[in-house]
């Protein structure tokens, strides 16, 4: 069972070197222990908690090889192909041996004026390609920088819970302390930012904003994030806000941006990903926007870690991000169809799961009768019963542990297949519930 997202999983000991020394000469001739007791010295490592996917992508990857068809709706990985053109700009570019060499971390100006262009086609928002834009490898690479950063140790970090984990132990890493926030984007989110602030010990530095969600698929509005704003002014709070699903929304109800509130620009920077909106997740293209300050403090920690994308990889992005717009619609039709697909054939089965706004994702309350067991046993006999792979939503916070997250990564055909192999799963619950070992401690 995965600990508190809210507690590093294992303080430092305080004990001197002499102490590690000794268990590390008395350690066993197994090589297995051996591994283990050297591994159990590193302190950030022990601050990590089990990774609960892996347990998942475990028991996926032993049904497969025993022969099963397993559905996957469990990672958030796009089936989709990049569009032909960026692909085509990619290979032309590459055949110039100069794109061959060293790039920069802050990615290539052509880059960084594109995604300043598309801020303030999309949003509004005008920014300074110089010192506001830095491209990212992916905006889990340019969270994780970023909590380097800015955190020293002890920090506190306002997160949502659940949320993408990234997001909390990119913080955790670094040495900060997570106080876990409700998602939700209504009343209740500023009882629990009014509270975390009044009974933090020391004063959060930074709260992170993740709309629409991953994994529960909420949205945001734009007065949402003026209330946001004002608060964080009000008490000098940094606003990190993770807009990756920006582009993949339904039913005409465009998510907006933090930074189109009058005053976010002191206080926030955002980061957006080419991932999901152009289908390019193997490519690591992502952005961090905003605060000049903060941008630099990103900035020059990437100067020390990385040399920034394959420079072809950057001009193919820039192309992208200058088109019409054609290639967003497309994948955007896509999912939708499969969400409508989904939430039918699922419902269909004897499964309501609600329609989400935006995202990728559907965040399915666990059936009533699975309820006990908790998301990780019940994704464990999706895959052992139906033949179908989601995400246990445990793994994203324990406060998702009633839920599992379903990604729409697979076409409506196959869609429609685990819904008839999870509809003769749920007729044959009670016998299936028999064989499951019911965790005591898992609460």
């Amino acid at each position: 069972m995965q600990p508190s997202i809210g507690t590093p999983d294992s303080p430092a000991t305080g004990k001197d070197n002499t102490a590690v020394v000794d268990r590390l000469i008395h350690r066993s001739t197994d090589t297995g222990d051996q591994t283990e007791s050297i591994m159990e010295e590193f302190h950030k490592v022990r601050r990590l908690p089990p990774y609960v996917f892996e347990q998942v992508n475990r028991l996926k990857a032993s049904a497969r090889a025993a022969g099963a068809d397993i559905i996957d709706l469990g990672m958030g990985n796009p089936d989709l192909p990049t569009p032909q053109a960026i692909v085509d700009k990619l290979c032309e570019v590459v055949q110039d041996p100069r794109t061959h060499r060293y790039s920069t971390s802050r990615g290539i100006p052509g880059l960084r004026k594109a995604q300043a262009r598309y801020y303030e086609r999309r949003f509004g928002v005008k920014l300074n390609p110089e010192t506001q834009v830095v491209a990212t490898l992916g905006s889990k690479e340019g969270f994780a920088n970023m909590a380097q950063a800015i955190t020293a140790p002890g920090d506190v970090i306002l997160c949502p819970n659940p949320t993408y984990p990234i997001h909390a132990f990119g913080f955790i890493m670094s040495g900060g302390v997570i106080r876990s926030m409700t998602v939700k984007p209504d009343d209740s989110f500023f009882h629990s930012l009014e509270r975390a602030v009044r009974h933090s010990i020391p004063k959060p530095i930074a709260l992170i904003l993740n709309y629409p969600s991953n994994p529960t698929a909420h949205t945001a509005s734009l007065d949402f994030y003026k209330d946001v704003v004002a608060f964080a002014r009000k008490h000098e709070i940094i606003i990190l806000s993770d807009l990756a699903y920006a582009e993949l929304y339904y039913d005409d109800i465009r998510p907006p941006s933090v930074l189109q509130v009058p005053g976010a620009i002191d206080v926030a920077v955002e980061f957006t990903s080419m991932s999901k909106t152009f289908s390019m997740p193997g490519w690591r293209m992502g952005f961090a926007v905003g605060n000049e300050r903060l941008i630099a403090a990103l900035s020059r920690v990437k100067s020390y870690l990385d040399y920034g994308a394959f420079t072809p990889i950057q001009v193919a992005a820039s192309m992208a991000l200058n088109s019409d717009g054609s290639d967003i619609e497309i994948v955007r039709n896509t999912y939708k169809r499969r969400r409508d697909v989904m939430v039918e054939s699922f419902t269909n089965a004897g499964w309501a799961v609600p329609s989400p706004e935006a995202t990728m994702f559907a965040w399915a309350p666990l059936p009533e009768r699975f309820r006990e067991i908790g998301s990780l046993e019940f994704s464990k006999l999706l895959i052992e019963r139906a033949d179908v792979a989601v995400a246990p939503g445990v793994g994203f916070g324990e406060y998702g542990d009633e839920f599992v997250r379903i990604a729409l990564v697979e076409n409506e055909h196959r869609i429609r297949q685990a819904a008839r192999n999870i509809k003769r799963f749920l007729a044959s619950s009670d016998e299936n519930m028999q064989n499951v070992v019911q965790l005591d401690t898992r609460r």
